[in-house]
């Protein structure tokens, strides 16, 4: 989801979508996708992402031995975040030629949500869903999902994100696309689509993190677009990032800013980090607003003594069903869980949870998103969720 806005890398090489001998599943995924990927690659390795070399004093990495080496000892985990960054590209491509306007936006986010669980062959905590499906429409950037008995339905002219991810042993992968029914809009998605793609470009170990922000913000504002006859500057949201990801943790404490001025910290070697970018019609500067749905456990928390014994006892279910991933009150539903709202404002309110309420740009704006997950690998950097797509 979004710490924030996108972007990323920086780097020469690397072709589009694929890796150098990206292998195609054996046999041919349904539609609605129902075959877990695991029974499309037969022997259990998964494709490599979109490979793009670091800059000139990191090219070194290359051919040295010892960062070689590295690499075959995280051969495994490399396969859990292949994996799970191929059941996004199946249920996104699903998804995106399956939504149509009229739609209810609960429907779609369930048939995506069990979608993942199918191909990811959830289990626990183990496999399955890392975080609820953003399906953020028009001035609404991020962090909206729908909760139980919502009526939003999805209108010709809606501007949605879709932002979901996927999770293997605790390695999350987060990418987001969006989805309009009307081409007056693709100048708006090709500006931050361009922007995020400059942003994993410049990404890269030892870079730091305030020049990313610098370079997607040159890219993101040289672009302007007509929507309805009126001119529109496209604008950053200045308070979204992307952000560094760590096991169960999709906010793991460095933030890639999507405009200039940021900190000077740098990316390091061996982490992964969302780059993502935001695209506004408005201000350009997002604000907390409307029903909250998103919740988290704090990473860092301790035992707090708790008071009420309903809140103790949805405690209990959080830690045994998402741990330090995010959820929301659908999945607190699906679960049986009733009459909870009480004992989640006691949790929050005891800080042991932290609510994600949506964020949002002036209404009447248009805000359009592009995410990635990439992977700063010792000898290169490897666009994990890049598809045929975007």
């Amino acid at each position: 989801p979004a710490s924030g806005g996108v972007v990323g890398e920086g780097g020469g090489g690397g072709g589009k979508g694929k890796g150098k001998g990206k292998k195609s599943p054996a046999q041919k995924q349904t539609s609605p996708p129902t075959i877990p990927v695991s029974k499309l690659f037969s022997d259990g390795v998964y494709p490599e992402g979109e490979i793009q070399r670091y800059k000139d004093d990191q090219r070194w990495r290359e051919t040295n031995e010892e960062k070689r080496e590295l690499e075959r000892l995280e051969r495994n985990m490399y396969n859990d975040v292949r994996q799970c960054s191929e059941v996004h590209r199946q249920v996104r491509k699903h998804i995106s030629e399956w939504v149509k306007p009229g739609m209810k936006l609960i429907d779609v986010c369930e048939r995506l949500e069990n979608s993942v669980r199918t191909l990811i062959e959830e289990r626990g905590m183990e496999a399955g869903i890392a975080f609820p499906t953003g399906c953020s429409q028009n001035h609404i950037a991020a962090h909206w999902t729908p909760n139980g008995g919502d009526q939003t339905v999805i209108d010709v002219n809606d501007v949605i994100k879709f932002d979901f991810g996927t999770q293997i042993n605790g390695r999350i992968i987060d990418c987001a696309f969006t989805k309009t029914f009307n081409p007056m809009y693709d100048p708006l998605l090709a500006a931050v689509k361009e922007a995020t793609d400059c942003g994993i470009r410049e990404s890269g170990v030892d870079v730091r993190l305030c020049d990313i922000g610098a370079a997607i913000e040159e890219v993101m504002e040289s672009h302007s677009v007509e929507i309805n006859g009126k001119d529109y500057e496209v604008k950053c949201c200045r308070n979204l990032n992307g952000h560094s990801i760590a096991p169960y943790q999709i906010h793991a404490g460095k933030s890639v800013p999507i405009v200039r001025g940021g900190e000077t910290t740098r990316m390091e070697e061996g982490e992964f980090y969302a780059i993502e970018t935001f695209g506004s019609t408005g201000k350009g500067y997002v604000r907390e607003d409307l029903e909250c749905s998103h919740y988290m456990k704090n990473y860092d928390v301790g035992h707090v003594p708790l008071r009420l014994p309903k809140a103790k006892q949805l405690l209990g279910v959080i830690d045994r069903n998402f741990g330090t991933l995010a959820f929301c009150r659908r999945f607190l539903d699906r679960l049986g869980e009733t009459k909870y709202l009480m004992a989640l404002k006691n949790l929050c309110d005891n800080g042991i949870i932290q609510p994600y309420p949506p964020l949002v740009d002036i209404k009447g704006s248009y805000v359009a998103q592009y995410e990635h997950t990439i992977m700063l690998r010792p000898t290169c950097k490897e666009v994990l969720t890049r598809g045929d797509d975007y």
